[in-house]
């Protein structure tokens, strides 16, 4: 199942509507870390509002993505984690280590643009 990625000005924007395969999960994993350099994107925001179960694998590759994007230079945010599903996690031992979290998209989007105006007066 191909989930769509969607640009927004400087930003892309993932939302992940249902649990994916595996295979589904490294594709989306491919994609995404591409379409970052061809649109030369600053961010994105992955959002799993509709997810309500997240497994190892789909945890490490959430990070996985996030790692791989910011060494590409763009920021990730992955938004709309459910409480139940932060708290199965948590009882998991699964963590997105180093990957920036928000409640929604709205939020996700500021996370970005502070993030942005940080580069651009720090240099950092």
């Amino acid at each position: 199942m191909d989930v769509p990625i969607l640009k927004q000005g400087d930003y892309l924007i993932v939302s992940i509507q249902s649990a994916l395969a595996d295979v589904d999960l490294m594709k989306l994993q491919d994609s995404l870390v591409k379409q970052v350099g061809i649109f030369h994107s600053h961010g994105v925001v992955i959002d799993i509002a509709a997810l309500d179960v997240i497994d190892s694998f789909s945890t490490r590759t959430l990070q996985n993505i996030s790692h791989m994007i910011n060494l590409r230079g763009a920021y990730v945010v992955v938004v709309g984690i459910q409480a139940d599903v932060a708290f199965a996690m948590v009882q998991m031992g699964l963590t997105l280590k180093n990957v920036k979290t928000a409640l929604d998209l709205e939020e996700g989007i500021a996370i970005l643009e502070q993030a942005r105006k940080k580069v651009e007066t720090d240099g950092v």
